[in-house]
C-alpha cells in the first residue's frame, strides 16, 4: 500500500452492511481489531527481527525472566504462554539453536526438562524489549487511560470466551 486511503474503509463496509444486512456495530468492531492486530503484528515484527526474534521468541524470552529461577518447564511455558506444546517445541528449539536458552535437567523430577535462559538471552531480550517499548508495541494514537481501558474492554471479550477465569 502507498500510504492512507482517502477513507476509512471498515466505516465504508459497515455503512454497506447496514444497507444490505442489518445493524454493523459488531461487524466494524471486529473488522477494526483485525485490522488494528496486522497494524500491531507489523510494527512488532519489524523491530523485533534486527535482533532475530518473532514474537513468539520474544514472548517466551520474556516469560522466562519473569520467573523467580529464570527458567521454566516446557509444558508450563506452553500455558502460559496459551500455545500447543509443538509450538513450544519449535519456539524453544529456534531459541537454544540460537544460543539464546538451554534446556536443562529438572532437579528433581528426571520426566522434566526445564528452559533456563542464558545470559546471551537476557541481553536479546533487553535490546528488543528497548525496540518494542520504543514504538509502543506498535499501538499509537492513545492516551494511557485510552490504553487502559482497551485494556479492560478486551479483557472482558476474552474471560467471556474462557480465554481465562479469574
Amino acid at each position: 500500500m502507498n500510504g492512507p486511503l482517502p477513507f476509512d474503509p471498515i466505516a465504508r463496509a459497515a455503512e454497506m452492511w447496514e444497507e444490505r444486512i442489518g445493524p454493523s456495530g459488531t461487524m466494524a468492531a471486529v473488522t477494526g481489531v483485525m485490522r488494528v492486530q496486522q497494524i500491531i503484528q507489523s510494527a512488532v515484527d519489524g523491530a523485533l527481527k534486527p535482533h532475530g526474534l518473532t514474537f513468539a521468541r520474544y514472548e517466551a524470552l520474556i516469560l522466562l525472566t519473569f520467573a523467580r529461577r529464570a527458567s521454566l518447564p516446557m509444558r508450563v511455558m506452553g500455558e502460559r504462554l496459551q500455545l500447543h506444546p509443538t509450538s513450544v517445541t519449535n519456539i524453544v528449539d529456534r531459541l537454544e539453536r540460537d544460543g539464546l536458552v538451554k534446556r536443562v535437567p529438572h532437579p528433581t523430577d528426571r520426566r522434566t526438562t526445564l528452559v533456563e535462559i542464558t545470559p546471551e538471552g537476557r541481553a536479546r531480550k533487553d535490546e528488543a524489549t528497548s525496540a518494542v517499548t520504543e514504538i509502543d508495541f506498535g499501538l499509537r494514537g492513545l492516551t494511557d487511560k485510552q490504553t487502559g481501558q482497551l485494556v479492560d474492554l478486551l479483557k472482558k471479550v476474552r474471560k467471556a470466551t474462557g480465554d481465562f477465569a479469574e
